[in-house]
């Protein structure tokens, strides 16, 4: 199940880079995409649980998760239709790092100077693959800097709802957050939308069906089972192959390329991810 989220997750770069420059704008494909999930999930909702019913108190903090995915779709779409699949799967592993800060803000987690230096080395990261992309035709600063407001929202969100999951299951959570987050996007783009040419290749469609269903609704049951099942440790551990897996399948279905520069900065940023995670051994206990 990890490893399927982690290959949908990985896969939905291309598939949204090949729509958005085949046909769709960035806010009609993201308008369309959302509404749909939005209906799934508030019909899964109703069939399992027969409620869509959330309290009082945790609205605002559901309204501020909206929001915060909102961004993040805005930034993801973007950054898409500015560079390639490739650079924005890179950037994307700078995510855990991105986690790691908010938590300090919150203090839920405490600064170290293993932390410092795992940021360091993935931001050092960033800037090669940055670096790597500029003598690209198609990447662009514009698009490396929505890749990092795609993971920094992302790492925002995620910190977000961890609370609302002790109350709700992930499938009224997102049966709540995604139909506000689809009204905000629909409003977004509605000068886009309204302008949009439909007439795409049918290719696009089905495409577009596979981007909703995949990484956006079966990734949500199986990213959860996958934790409840071998702990989110082990399964954050085993996400962190997923910007590898998201370059070597835009390299392999988009025939994009990367350059040395961008690999040596994505192996920085994993490198930051497996400094932040290791932990010391405890001291043997004297028997």
């Amino acid at each position: 199940m990890l490893l399927t989220t982690v290959f949908l997750w990985a896969l939905n770069l291309s598939v949204t880079r090949y729509i958005l420059t085949h046909g769709l704008e960035p806010l009609s494909y993201a308008t369309v995409r959302y509404g749909l999930a939005a209906a799934i999930f508030v019909g899964m909702a109703l069939v399992s649980e027969r409620s869509l019913r959330v309290h009082r108190r945790d609205l605002p903090l559901l309204a501020l998760a909206a929001v915060t995915l909102w961004l993040n779709q805005l930034s993801f779409v973007f950054a898409l239709n500015s560079t390639t699949a490739a650079t924005i799967g890179l950037v994307l592993g700078a995510i855990p790092i991105f986690a790691a800060l908010f938590g300090l803000l919150l203090g839920t987690e405490r600064p170290t100077g293993r932390f410092w230096a795992a940021a360091a080395i993935s931001f050092v990261g960033v800037a090669l693959v940055a670096a790597g992309s500029s003598g690209q035709h198609e990447a662009s600063l514009r698009g490396i800097v929505l890749g990092l407001c795609t993971a920094a929202t992302w790492a925002a969100y995620s910190v977000i709802v961890a609370p609302l999951m002790r109350t709700y299951s992930p499938t009224r959570m997102s049966a709540v957050v995604i139909p506000t987050t689809w009204l905000l996007l629909a409003l977004s783009g509605l000068g886009e939308t309204s302008g949009q040419d439909w007439h795409v290749g049918w290719e696009i469609w089905p495409l577009l069906l596979l981007a909703t269903i995949g990484p956006l609704v079966l990734t949500n049951v199986l990213w959860f089972r996958s934790i409840h099942r071998i702990g989110a440790n082990r399964a954050t551990l085993a996400a962190n192959l997923q910007p590898f897996v998201a370059a070597l399948l835009a390299v392999v279905l988009l025939s994009e390329s990367i350059g040395p520069l961008q690999l040596l900065g994505g192996l920085l940023i994993a490198l930051g991810l497996v400094v932040v995670r290791r932990r010391p051994r405890p001291s043997p206990q004297a028997a």
